[in-house]
């Protein structure tokens, strides 16, 4: 355990920048980057075992990625994207390389939420059916429309405060820990998981249904994968009920979970994908949706009336270009050479810590996941009671104050792992030693 050091922080009174996700008091500033570490404005190293919002996954100050930046610019800044462009054109053939078989274009976009927007979209265009069906504690986005898709409360009640989205239904995912199922082998949840799901798309009518929007392996709401046979199934239910599947791997994506796309993992080729933050190693903000040929020519046949102004910008599309080969040269084959040596060090502390109910993840996005040893229910539940002093968080703090950073989940029962893909053994060994005496520290 190192030594505990301040953190700096800034009072948010002191300044005119307003943080996103903000809960009330100081928020630490963070001023400089190399590789897996951060830097604040006092000069103090964190080793950032979330890659910031699991994004910067070719780690920070990358040398390849700012130099192809720099040139683009030098170039031509800004391409509007009703235009064509070279850069932008390289991006997407890239992209389609590297994406399931069955995806043969890309469409641009900003950010996560805005990508899932424009997939909802085309879906429902592509269909001419109004429904989008998402689990319960999924996270797609915090817009309108996104904050509609996503199955965390806290965010939807949030945006649906003032005025409701519609549009969307919700069915249970297959959690493999304090599940809504009562399942005694991973099989056996997959089969329940997914005629619960067909129940759903019952009642709710198959030909009102354009889409299922699903995340690989759970983000925020977990790290969970899917239990062996879940997705194959899906996909055969999509198919019967000619429904599109839309993966979401804004988090997914580009190495996180051992494959360029999460749903490479699985043996299913789904309509669509949507994709973000590890597509430039978040140094410029870039989004997109893939898609089939054949929703991709009904979006040319029939022209495209929405846009953003940002959408494909040159210097994302030059950033993802470099950052696809710095993946493809040795990030990627990294991730996958260590990503079985972090699962299994993660495993130990359900080995060794009573407070950890369970340890569920896949290559580098894992959770840590705690419930009381007595009643095998969370210590707090922070979505019915969110004012009570959180053990969870308390990890994660003293963590923080040793050096080493990680994520909170949704709900706020665990904590998420999830490093640049440039990380060795001894960022491994450090981070989960720390957070092996946070928990300590915490817990006893």
């Amino acid at each position: 355990m190192s030594e505990q050091h301040p953190i700096a922080e800034s009072p948010i009174a002191d300044t005119a920048a307003i943080p996103h996700w903000y809960a009330g008091g100081e928020v630490m500033d963070v001023t400089r980057g190399d590789g897996a570490r951060v830097y604040d404005e006092a000069g103090t190293e964190y080793l950032d075992f979330l890659s910031q919002l699991y994004c910067v996954n070719a780690g920070h100050s990358n040398e390849a990625i700012i130099d192809a930046i720099a040139d683009q610019a030098r170039t031509i800044p800004y391409v509007a994207p009703s235009k064509g462009n070279d850069t932008r054109t390289r991006f997407a053939d890239r992209l389609v390389d590297i994406a399931p078989a069955s995806l043969s274009d890309v469409f641009f976009a900003v950010s996560g939420s805005e990508a899932n927007e424009a997939a909802i979209q085309f879906a429902r265009a592509h269909q001419d059916a109004p429904k989008i069906l998402t689990r319960w504690r999924s996270y797609h986005g915090s817009t309108y429309g996104a904050a509609g898709l996503t199955g965390d409360p806290s965010t939807r009640a949030t945006v649906e405060r003032y005025a409701a989205t519609t549009g969307t239904a919700k069915f249970l995912p297959p959690l493999p820990f304090q599940s809504p199922f009562s399942a005694d082998t991973p099989e056996e949840l997959a089969r329940q998981a997914v005629d619960h799901l067909e129940f759903v798309i019952r009642n709710e009518g198959p030909d009102s249904i354009a889409a299922i929007l699903t995340e690989p392996v759970a983000g925020t709401s977990g790290a969970y994968p899917a239990p062996p046979g879940y997705f194959e199934r899906v996909r055969e239910l999509c198919n019967e009920y000619d429904i599109l599947l839309i993966a979401d791997e804004v988090i997914t994506g580009f190495g996180r979970c051992g494959a360029p796309f999460g749903v490479q993992t699985e043996s299913v080729e789904p309509d669509i994908i949507t994709f973000a933050k590890g597509a430039t190693s978040a140094y410029v903000p870039l989004a997109g949706v893939l898609t089939t040929p054949e929703i991709a020519d009904g979006l040319r046949d029939e022209g495209i009336e929405i846009g953003q102004t940002f959408g494909g910008h040159p210097l994302g599309c030059a950033a993802g270009l470099a950052a696809l080969d710095e993946y493809q040269d040795h990030l990627f084959d990294n991730a996958r050479d260590l990503a079985p040596y972090l699962e299994n060090r993660l495993r130990d502390l359900e080995l060794d810590h009573d407070a950890v109910g369970d340890v569920h993840g896949r290559g580098f996005l894992w959770s840590v996941e705690f419930a009381d040893p007595d009643s095998g229910e969370p210590f707090v539940d922070p979505w019915t009671d969110p004012d009570a002093d959180n053990p969870v968080a308390e990890v994660r703090e003293y963590a923080q104050e040793q050096g080493v950073l990680f994520g909170s989940g949704r709900p706020d029962t665990q904590v998420l792992v999830s490093p640049p893909l440039c990380i060795d053994q001894g960022d491994i060994d450090e981070a989960v030693t720390t957070l092996d005496g946070s928990i300590t520290a915490v817990f006893g």
